[in-house]
């Protein structure tokens, strides 16, 4: 094994143009996930920040690929990783005729160490859990983030 890296998937029944918007658009991403507010859409080139209003201070985030409504890459600061920064990929999948998505987040790469998987896991935990207030928030309006962390 050579780095560490996971998968998340999970089910939202929207189209996947409306998936993707609720994830590229900073004004819906900040009404579920990132609770400090998204600066910045999630397109080609883009250099943009995220905030956190459980964890202070800004992330920086860089879009390297935005293919809507299929797929968008972005890179943020890794620690433990083998670079710099992580990579993180989302993948937009129709479903049941596009009536629902399947949408797919997997990121890497962290060192095979203790500080690398302590810090894989607790992305893999916050992808999940993104995708969990994505899915309810598009499905029944509901911030699943509000309160949880503080």
């Amino acid at each position: 094994m050579d780095e560490l890296s996971f998968t998340v998937s999970g089910y939202i029944a929207r189209p996947p143009a409306e998936v993707y918007e609720a994830v590229a658009d900073p004004q819906q991403l900040s009404r579920y996930f990132t609770t400090g507010g998204a600066r910045g859409r999630l397109e080609n080139g883009a250099a943009i920040s995220w905030e956190f209003a459980d964890s202070p201070g800004r992330f920086p985030v860089t879009v390297v690929e935005a293919d809507p409504p299929r797929r968008l890459v972005i890179r943020w600061e890794g620690t433990a990783s083998l670079a710099p920064q992580t990579t993180t990929t989302f993948e937009f999948e129709p479903v049941d005729d596009g009536a629902r998505t399947l949408v797919t987040i997997s990121e890497g790469a962290w060192h095979v160490s203790a500080d690398g998987a302590k810090n894989a896991f607790g992305n893999n935990a916050g992808w999940t859990g993104m995708l969990a207030a994505l899915k309810m928030w598009l499905e029944h309006g509901i911030n699943l983030r509000d309160g949880f962390y503080d």
